[in-house]
């Protein structure tokens, strides 16, 4: 599974700590949209989706949450708490948040604007396309 935890240099002194975020620097992709998550109520789950060509990279500002994340092949479960640290999302992941803090704040750096057409909200939709990908990716797709 195409899942990296890119560790961020920190920066400061005794006043404080900063982070700066470079394009195709530590932030691997050209970024084109921005956004972030906060106020999640207790007990809710988001995302619940994958991209199909979409490449992200999430940033725990504030507090933490659990990512519950699946290629098609493998689930893994880890959580992101550290604002010291990006989780790197390539497409084609199903990702689901939940266990929010109750200060959390994501945020979102995306390589492309705001398409509908590129989310996959279907699970079972999901699973067929990404059965599809890894078909063709080993080569094993029959005609």
């Amino acid at each position: 599974m195409n899942i990296e935890i890119i560790p961020m240099q920190r920066l400061g002194d005794e006043r404080g700590a900063l982070i700066a975020l470079e394009e195709n620097k530590n932030v691997p992709f050209t970024v084109r949209r921005v956004y972030y998550l906060f106020d999640t109520q207790e007990g809710v789950r988001r995302g619940l989706h994958a991209h199909k060509q979409l490449r992200q990279l999430v940033i725990p500002v504030r507090g933490s949450c659990r990512f519950i994340l699946d290629d098609g092949r493998e689930r893994i479960e880890l959580v992101l708490g550290d604002p010291g640290t990006g989780l790197l999302l390539e497409s084609m992941i199903w990702r689901e948040m939940c266990d929010f803090s109750h200060d959390c704040v994501l945020m979102v750096l995306a390589d492309q604007l705001y398409d509908e057409q590129d989310y996959i909200r279907d699970y079972d939709e999901f699973l067929r396309q990404a059965k599809l990908r890894h078909a063709a990716a080993s080569g094993t797709i029959n005609a």
